[in-house]
C-alpha cells in the first residue's frame, strides 16, 4: 500500500487514527502494531512471514546477549549473521548466481526471488536494536510486542527513515499525542504527498523517457535534462516518502529525525552525505564506521574504513554493479576531499561557488550510474553528456517535456533549497501568514488527489531497495 494512493488516504489512514485515538493509552500500541501488519500485508501477505521471522529472530539474540554478558559477542554475531542471510538470499541470492555463471561459464539455474519490499530498512533496524543491547545503549526489550513494533511500525516499514532503536526507545514505551502535534504532522505529510505527486512524479516520466532509449537516439542536451529530472525525481520522491513518514510518526505521537536536508546546495560531496539520507548515512558510522576504528587510527586506515562504508552503501542499494560503482564513485570523492581538505570552507566566495558546481556534477554523474540498468549504458550515456559521443539520430530537445513540465522543473529546483523553509518559518507567529500557508496546504491536497486520480505513474523508487 502506498501512502500516495487513495486506499491508503482515505480509508485505512482514518481508519486507524480512528481507533488509535479513541482507545485507551494501553492499547494505542496494539492499535499500531496490527495496523503495521496489515499494512505490510496487503501488498505481500506471504512476506509478513520473513518479517516476523526477523522480529523473532532478533528477540530470541537480544535476549541472549542480555542474558549471556559473557558470551555476548557470540550472540550478537550470529543474530546480525541471520539478520543479513534473509537480507542476501532475498536481495543478491541471483545476482551472485548470475555473476557465478559468467565468470565461470556455469549454468546454475536462478531462483527469480522476489525481494519484500523494505526488507534492507527493517533489516538495518533490526541490526540496530541488537547492537544497541549489545553496547548497553538500551535495555533489552523483554516485550515481544514492543519490539514487533519498532521493527514493523507502518510509517517508516518500507522506504525509511531508518530509525535507530535508540532513538525511539522511550517513545515506544511511553509518548502523548497532543492537538499540535497532529496538525503539524498533517501538514508536514501534505508537504511530502505534494513533493511525491506533483514534483517527482512529472520529473520521473520525464526521466524515464529519456533513459528508457537508447543513447543512439539522444542529443547531449537531452541527456542533461534526463540526468537533471532524475536528480529532483529522486530527491523528491525519496524526501517526500520521508516528509509523509515524519508527519504520519507525529500523528501518533512518534518524533522521527529529519532524513534530508537541502543536499542540493552542498559544497562537497563529504557535506552532500552530511544532508542526503541521513538515517543511512548516520547508521553506516555508528555502526560499520566507527566500529572499524573511524578516523582514530591512521590516515590510510581512514580511507579505507571510507572506501569500506560507500562499498556497502552502494551494495544496500541493490544488486546491481552500477550501484557498487555508484557507491565507489561518491566513496573516492569522499576520500579525495579528506586528503586535500577540499570539504573544508575557504572562506572565500567564489571559490565556494565553485566548489557547489563541483558537487552538483559528480552528483548529476552519480545518478546516471544510479539510474542506468548497466555499466555499459551509464558510461555511454555519460560520454554523451560531454560531447565524446556520437548521436546521429535523434528527437527534438523540446519533445521530451511540455510546457507544465518546465513549470515543475522550475519549481522543483527552487524547492530543492531552503528558500521555502524560510518562508514557512516566517510564518509561525503571524497569523494571516499562517492562514494562507494552510489555505495553501488545503490547495495542494487537493490537486495532489486530483493527480492521483488522473494518473497511474505512482512508484516509490526507494521500494525496490
Amino acid at each position: 500500500m502506498l501512502f500516495s494512493s487513495l486506499t491508503f488516504l482515505f480509508v485505512f489512514l482514518p481508519v486507524v487514527l480512528f481507533f488509535y485515538w479513541i482507545v485507551r493509552p494501553q492499547l494505542r500500541n496494539t492499535v499500531l502494531l496490527l495496523s503495521s501488519l496489515f499494512f505490510y500485508a496487503w501488498g505481500e501477505p506471504k512476506y509478513v512471514l520473513v518479517m516476523i521471522s526477523t522480529i523473532l529472530i532478533n528477540y530470541i539474540g537480544a535476549l541472549a546477549v542480555d542474558k549471556y554478558r559473557d558470551k555476548k559477542i557470540l550472540a550478537v554475531t550470529l543474530t546480525i549473521i541471520c539478520d543479513l542471510l534473509f537480507l542476501f538470499y532475498f536481495k543478491y541470492f541471483d545476482f551472485f548466481i548470475s555473476n557465478i555463471n559468467e565468470a565461470f561459464h556455469s549454468n546454475f539455474g536462478l531462483l527469480n526471488i522476489l525481494m519484500p519490499i523494505g526488507i534492507s530498512f527493517y533489516t538495518f533496524q533490526s541490526i540496530s536494536y541488537v547492537v544497541d543491547v549489545y553496547r548497553e545503549d538500551v535495555p533489552v526489550q523483554k516485550n515481544l510486542f514492543k519490539l514487533a513494533l519498532y521493527i514493523s511500525l507502518f510509517p517508516q516499514l518500507v522506504a525509511g527513515p531508518i530509525v535507530k532503536y535508540h532513538d525511539v526507545a522511550e517513545q515506544i514505551e511511553d509518548r502523548q499525542v497532543n492537538y499540535e502535534e497532529i496538525v503539524l504532522g498533517i501538514k508536514r505529510f501534505i508537504i511530502g504527498l505534494s513533493k511525491k505527486v506533483l514534483i517527482a512524479n512529472t520529473m520521473g516520466a520525464i526521466a524515464d523517457n529519456i533513459f528508457n532509449k537508447s543513447v543512439d537516439e539522444l542529443s547531449a542536451a537531452v541527456s542533461w535534462l534526463g540526468a537533471i529530472a532524475y536528480s529532483m525525481q529522486i530527491f523528491f520522491d525519496f524526501s517526500g516518502y520521508s516528509d509523509m513518514a515524519i508527519g504520519l510518526g507525529l500523528m501518533f505521537g512518534f518524533k522521527f529525525k529529519e532524513n534530508f536536508n537541502y543536499p542540493y546546495i552542498s559544497k562537497s560531496i563529504t557535506e552532500f552525505w552530511r544532508r542526503w539520507h541521513i538515517s543511512l548515512s548516520t547508521w553506516f558510522k555508528e555502526y560499520v564506521y566507527i566500529p572499524l576504528g573511524g578516523n582514530r587510527i591512521s590516515q590510510s586506515r581512514t580511507y579505507i574504513n571510507i572506501a569500506i562504508v560507500f562499498l556497502l552503501t552502494g551494495f544496500w542499494h541493490g544488486a546491481n554493479w552500477t550501484f557498487l560503482l555508484w557507491g565507489v564513485w561518491h566513496g573516492m570523492f569522499n576520500i579525495l576531499e579528506k586528503a586535500t581538505g577540499l570539504h573544508k570552507d575557504s572562506g572565500v566566495r567564489w571559490k565556494e561557488c565553485l566548489k557547489h558546481v563541483y558537487a552538483i556534477l559528480i552528483v548529476l554523474f552519480g545518478w546516471v550510474l544510479f539510474r542506468a540498468d548497466n555499466i555499459t549504458y551509464a558510461w555511454a550515456y555519460i560520454r554523451n553528456m560531454i560531447g565524446l559521443y556520437d548521436t546521429t539520430t535523434y528527437l527534438k530537445f523540446n519533445s521530451y517535456f511540455t510546457g507544465f513540465d518546465v513549470f515543475i522543473m522550475i519549481l522543483a529546483i527552487v524547492f530543492s533549497m531552503p528558500i521555502a523553509s524560510n518562508l514557512l518559518s516566517s510564518t509561525s507567529e503571524n497569523f494571516w501568514k499562517k492562514n494562507l500557508l494552510n489555505a495553501t496546504l488545503i490547495i495542494l491536497f487537493i490537486i495532489s488527489v486530483s493527480f492521483l486520480v488522473a494518473s497511474t505513474y505512482n512508484p516509490f523508487i526507494y521500494f525496490r531497495f
